[in-house]
C-alpha cells in the first residue's frame, strides 16, 4: 500500500464514523472514490477479515489516537491502554474479568489448562485451531490429552459429546477425568463458518449439567456476531472462558484477550509470566484495538447489508454465481463460467478500479471475504467494476 498522505489524513473525520458516500452517479461520473475517513487508501480487498495496516498507516493511526486522547502505557500489561481494553471487553463479553494475551494460542491453551485442572481430557472439534494449529501445545506443555470430534466437520453436537464422554467408562480401564470442553466458532478452517447456537445451548447445558467447564475459541466471534444476529454477550454466557483475537479484524498488530470468571481469570497472569509472555509494554497494539473497536459492530453490520446488495446484483451479470456458504459468515463462493477469464477479471479489477480479489483456481473459482473496506467505495461503483471487468474478460 502507498505511504499515506499525513497531512490529508488529519483532515478527515473522525475514525468510527462510516465514510459518507457521495450519491453513486456522481461517484460513477467523475471517477472518484467516497471520501474514506479511516485511510487515504480507497482500495477494497477482498480478503481479510478487517483492515491490513501496513507500518506506515499503523503508526498514523496510533497518531491519530494520541492525538483525541494522550495514550496512557502500561507496565507488564498493568494499567494503561491495556486495562481500559480489560475493561471495554468485560462489558463487551459480559465477563468478570479480561486479562490481555501476547496470543491467541496462549489465551487458549491457558484456559483449557486452569478450566481442566488436574483433569486431562479436553474434548475439541478435529477441525479446531487449538486441535491442529497449535503446536500440540497442549499435549507437550500442559499434559492435557485432546480428543477430537467430528472429524473433517466444523462442529460436534451435544448428542456427540456425550456420547464420547460416555463411552470413555468402556473404553478405558483407568479414569482420567474430563476436565474441558472446547468450541471454535467461526471455524477458520471451514471457511468462516458458525456453530449453531442452539447447538451451542445443548452443549454448555450438558457440560454445566456434569461440571464439565466450556472455553470459546472465539478469534472471530465478531464476524459470527455480525452475520448470525447473536450478540457476544450471548456467545460468551455459554461458556466459562472466551478468546478473542485482536489483531484478525481489530488492526492491532498482535495480542488477544481473555475473558471470564475472576477466580479462573487471577491465575493468567502468572501463567503468562512463567511461559514468558510478560512483556514490559503492550500499549501500542491494546491502544489500537480499543481505537477500532469503537463502532465495529455497527461497521460489520453496514458491511453485512452492503455485500448483500452488491452479491444480489452480480449474480444478475451473465456467467457469475456468488453464493453464501451454509452456516457460514463472511466468506463467499464465486464461480465464473468457463468463457470467463479469471485471471484477466482480476488484473481489471485491480488496475482500473482498486478492486482485489484472491487469485482464481483451476476451476474458475475463488472465495470473497466480506470486511469493512467496502464501505470505502458505494455498492454501484463496486457493481459497475464487476460488470465492466467481468464482460472485458469474456462474460
Amino acid at each position: 500500500m502507498p505511504f499515506i498522505n499525513r497531512r490529508k489524513f488529519l483532515k478527515a473525520s473522525g475514525l468510527t464514523m462510516l465514510p459518507a458516500f457521495i450519491p453513486a452517479a456522481s461517484l460513477l461520473a467523475a471517477g472518484r472514490p467516497p471520501k474514506n475517513p479511516v485511510t487515504d487508501d480507497p482500495t477494497v480487498y477482498f480478503y481479510f477479515d478487517g483492515l491490513n495496516y501496513d507500518p506506515a498507516r499503523y503508526l498514523e493511526q496510533l497518531q491519530l489516537v494520541n492525538g483525541k486522547k494522550p495514550i496512557e502505557k502500561d507496565r507488564y500489561g498493568t494499567g494503561g491502554a491495556v486495562a481500559a481494553l480489560e475493561k471495554e471487553f468485560c462489558e463487551i463479553t459480559g465477563k468478570e474479568k479480561a486479562v490481555f494475551m501476547p496470543s491467541g494460542t496462549m489465551a487458549n491453551q491457558f484456559a483449557i489448562a486452569v478450566l481442566s485442572g488436574g483433569n486431562t481430557k479436553v474434548f475439541v472439534q478435529e477441525i479446531s485451531h487449538v486441535y491442529r494449529d497449535e503446536a500440540d501445545a497442549a499435549q507437550s506443555v500442559f499434559q492435557k490429552r485432546l480428543v477430537p470430534l467430528a472429524k473433517d466437520e466444523t462442529y460436534f453436537t451435544a448428542a456427540a459429546l456425550k456420547q464420547a464422554v460416555e463411552s470413555l467408562k468402556d473404553q478405558e480401564v483407568f479414569t482420567s477425568g474430563v476436565g474441558a470442553v472446547s468450541i471454535e466458532n467461526p471455524v477458520r478452517r471451514t471457511s468462516g463458518r458458525r456453530v449453531p447456537l442452539e447447538e451451542i445451548k445443548k452443549i454448555s447445558e450438558y457440560c454445566r449439567s456434569n461440571n464439565i467447564k466450556l472455553h470459546l475459541d472465539g478469534a472471530r466471534i465478531h464476524m459470527a456476531s455480525a452475520w448470525s444476529g447473536t450478540s457476544i454477550k450471548e456467545y460468551a454466557s455459554y461458556f466459562d472462558t472466551i478468546y478473542i483475537s485482536l489483531y484478525k479484524y481489530l488492526g492491532a498488530a498482535g495480542g488477544a484477550i481473555l475473558c471470564g470468571e475472576k477466580k479462573i481469570m487471577d491465575k493468567m497472569p502468572h501463567l503468562v509470566k512463567i511461559h514468558g509472555g510478560s512483556m514490559y509494554g503492550n500499549w501500542m497494539n491494546a491502544a489500537m484495538a480499543l481505537h477500532r473497536l469503537d463502532g465495529v459492530e455497527v461497521r460489520l453490520n453496514n458491511a453485512v447489508k452492503r455485500s448483500a446488495e452488491i452479491f444480489a446484483a452480480l449474480n444478475k451479470l451473465p456467467g457469475v454465481n456468488i453464493s453464501e456458504l451454509d452456516g457460514g459468515t463472511n466468506i463467499y463462493q464465486l464461480e465464473l463460467a468457463k468463457q470467463i477469464d479469471g485471471k484477466k477479471m482480476q488484473e481489471l479489477l485491480n488496475k482500473q478500479f482498486q478492486v482485489r480479489i484472491p487469485g482464481i483456481n483451476d476451476k474458475n473459482q475463488t472465495q470473497l471475504t466480506v470486511n469493512e473496506t467496502l464501505l470505502f467505495r458505494e455498492a454501484a461503483y463496486l457493481v459497475n467494476a464487476f460488470s465492466v471487468a467481468v464482460k472485458a474478460a469474456g462474460g
